[in-house]
């Protein structure tokens, strides 16, 4: 049964100055129909953002932190609907498993208990591809859909985190919250997301230029992974909240793959198809080393890492794990999302990596300036 969606709608999206989250605000003031307030809830505030509010939509911005059950108390209030962009993406060891399960697993949960005690009945999650895998067996995951079995399996905070925060969220689908209504909610999983203002894509341009603009190919070209465009994860998030209001019975305890037409490379090359417009050069068609010697260097670095602990924190890209999800197959072919609430791509992969590209170009001008 399709329900109206309510007029004048508070949103609520937390992590909203982040990567995804940012991105997901300004397209929710440019796209959204029906929502009067969006309120921005992050620890560290993006001002840029307050600058979006117009007459249609207020953007309001809460500083606040997810852990703390009264922070988010005070963002949810009055709130209509929840999106849950807010999580700790640590696989490097920056920062104390205990950490990331606070704000993973820990700020999750808040949000589920405010929406319950305050009636906000439509949550969407920001999940992630690596609730599935990679496993650290190293095991492909082929074209792969919601439904295709696969051996999951791991060892490390960040997707044990984001595991558990996702079925905490599909559990509590259906679950009868303050006022006699029902809560509803949904996950949505991105595969590596790319796009302007992502960091790790930064730290490739840094480190290459140290390299005198060269990529030394470590990962077996055969090797491939989904990437998905950040404007794409975006809109997939804007439809699923309209749509779990309109149809909350179809896409209620669901979970979705984020999904569109960028092409499936090992990260090296997908990467090469931005760095190369910036004169980068890739340098080897296959491993320049081994892969037995790769795994040594990642297990030194995660020794290194234990003995420097009381000290400082090392936390190099490359260890055991960051090595395994580099170099297994993982990509995703499903039109579940298409089929459940209309999503298709809004961005083509000509313009995800045009915009890509001269976001990446800006760099060259920062250098220049210097």
């Amino acid at each position: 049964m399709k329900m109206p969606a309510e007029e004048g709608q508070v949103y609520v999206v937390t992590g909203g100055c982040g990567f995804l989250g940012s991105h997901l605000v300004r397209m929710l003031v440019e796209r959204s129909r029906n929502v009067s307030e969006i309120r921005v809830f992050d620890l560290h505030l993006d001002e840029t953002l307050r600058s979006l509010s117009d007459d249609h939509v207020k953007v309001r911005l809460i500083q606040g932190d997810i852990s703390s059950l009264e922070d988010v108390r005070a963002a949810l209030s009055g709130g209509h609907l929840v999106i849950h962009t807010a999580s700790l993406v640590d696989v490097w060891g920056r920062v104390p498993a205990s950490k990331v399960k606070e704000v993973n697993v820990t700020g999750t949960e808040n949000v589920l208990r405010v929406c319950a005690e305050e009636g906000i009945q439509y949550l969407v999650y920001t999940s992630s591809m690596e609730v599935v895998g990679p496993n650290i067996h190293g095991d492909p995951f082929y074209r792969g859909n919601e439904d295709t079995e696969y051996t999951v399996y791991h060892n490390q905070p960040y997707p044990l985190s984001k595991s558990k925060a996702e079925k905490m969220v599909l559990e509590a689908n259906g679950k009868k919250i303050e006022g006699g209504k029902t809560l509803y909610t949904c996950s949505l999983r991105p595969t590596g997301i790319y796009g302007e203002g992502h960091e790790l894509m930064r730290q490739f341009y840094q480190q290459g230029l140290r390299l005198g603009r060269r990529m030394f190919r470590a990962i077996a070209p055969s090797t491939e992974h989904g990437r998905v465009y950040v404007g794409n994860v975006a809109w997939m998030h804007l439809l699923a909240a309209r749509q779990l209001q309109e149809r909350p019975s179809a896409l209620g305890g669901e979970v979705y793959f984020c999904y569109d037409n960028s092409p499936y490379k090992s990260y090296e090359d997908f990467n090469m198809e931005f760095l190369s417009a910036c004169r980068f050069r890739m340098v080897g068609s296959r491993p320049l080393v081994p892969y037995f010697l790769l795994y040594l260097l990642a297990l030194f670095n995660s020794l290194l890492q234990w003995l420097l602990y009381p000290f400082c924190t090392y936390a190099p890209i490359l260890n055991p794990y960051t090595l395994s999800v580099a170099s297994t197959t993982f990509t995703v072919q499903t039109d579940k999302a298409q089929r459940h609430f209309g999503y298709k791509p809004l961005f083509s992969w000509e313009e995800s990596k045009r915009q890509t590209i001269s976001w990446m170009r800006s760099f060259e001008e920062v250098e220049k300036s210097r």
